[in-house]
């Protein structure tokens, strides 16, 4: 059964270290620990921090990466929207800037395999480009798992 990839990406109003974003960078191991203590939870990307705040795949040191693989849409779905990740999602304004295209993708990966920040920055452009379709999606328009032979 095919697994579901997510990236999403963020641009910080401030640099990681910056006290006005301090309530955010306080809450990732916190909010990291949840997703991987989730049902449904496959992988998600992190160094040796336990975090994924070192990595810069868009050049930007401001531009931060999430990219996480989950057994279902339903089961991200879960943590996404029914979990303490909400609160604090909801004060992302505070910290983030106001994104003028998608800043999340979803896409369909084979059973253990973990998707590369590459492969992610590809699946991002593909629907900032062509919009949802069904190698780059979103929660609004999701698309059935490929049947894979």
């Amino acid at each position: 059964m095919p697994h579901l990839a997510q990236l999403n990406i963020g641009k910080l109003l401030h640099p990681i270290d910056h006290p006005k974003i301090s309530e955010f960078v306080e809450s990732i191991d916190r909010i990291n620990r949840l997703a991987e203590n989730s049902p449904g939870f496959v992988w998600r990307l992190k160094d040796e921090s336990g975090n994924a705040t070192d990595f810069h795949p868009f050049g930007n040191p401001l531009i931060i990466v999430n990219m996480s693989v989950w057994e279902s849409v339903e089961a991200l779905k879960q943590y996404v929207y029914r979990s303490d990740h909400v609160n604090i999602m909801r004060k992302r304004h505070e910290w983030f800037e106001k994104h003028d295209k998608p800043f999340m993708v979803l896409w369909w990966i084979p059973e253990g395999h973990l998707p590369t920040v590459e492969e992610a920055k590809q699946r991002l452009a593909l629907l900032q480009e062509k919009g949802e379709t069904a190698e780059a999606f979103t929660f609004r328009r999701i698309f059935d798992p490929p049947i894979l032979t």
